[in-house]
């Protein structure tokens, strides 16, 4: 009976080091080649967005979005990117790629596709865009923004339906 019990344990455990695991993030097929994986390993979950510029929410004096505060699951949203210290000419690339923490998936959340025009100075940046998104679900997103197919900055925010209302209550009624 032990001869039976330690084969099967010996036979588990020697499958156990044969098996090779696979941690390969599955990027969609249609993604730009320079978005990678590797990118999305060095996500800093606790560089959390905060609010500057009186409604600009992200990293201050790197990239924030004006918008990011209103509902955008499953409904187009405008939003508006703002990059700081962006040496790129007006016209250049901006691409945005959205991460949902829980589920580990990658996502278009620009309706019209990944990467979109930066346009000139606006509201103290250096660099503006503006889109519509739709993000697919609530949760924990990191936002990697490329310009010009290099990694510019990440912004983390938690996306719910309830945020728009907690902030209606608290302008309207001062809560």
């Amino acid at each position: 009976m032990v001869f039976i019990f330690l084969s099967m344990l010996f036979l588990i455990a020697g499958c156990s080091k044969n098996k090779t695991v696979e941690s390969k993030l599955p990027l969609p097929e249609d993604i730009p080649e320079f978005v990678k994986e590797s990118d999305i390993e060095k996500i800093d979950w606790d560089k959390k967005a905060v609010t500057f510029n009186g409604n600009i929410i992200g990293n201050e004096n790197k990239s924030g979005v004006i918008g990011a505060d209103m509902p955008s699951i499953n409904i187009n949203q405008k939003w508006m990117w703002h990059l700081w210290a962006n040496e790129y000419p007006i016209g250049a690339k901006l691409t945005v790629a959205g991460f949902h923490r829980e589920t580990r998936t990658v996502h278009q959340i620009i309706t019209t596709g990944w990467t979109i025009d930066l346009g000139g100075k606006n509201n103290g940046a250096d660099a503006h865009a503006p889109s519509s998104v739709n993000i697919p679900e609530a949760g924990e997103w990191a936002i990697l923004l490329y310009t010009d197919g290099k990694l510019f900055d990440t912004l983390i925010y938690e996306i719910n339906k309830s945020k728009v209302w907690i902030i209606i209550l608290v302008s309207t009624f001062g809560f």
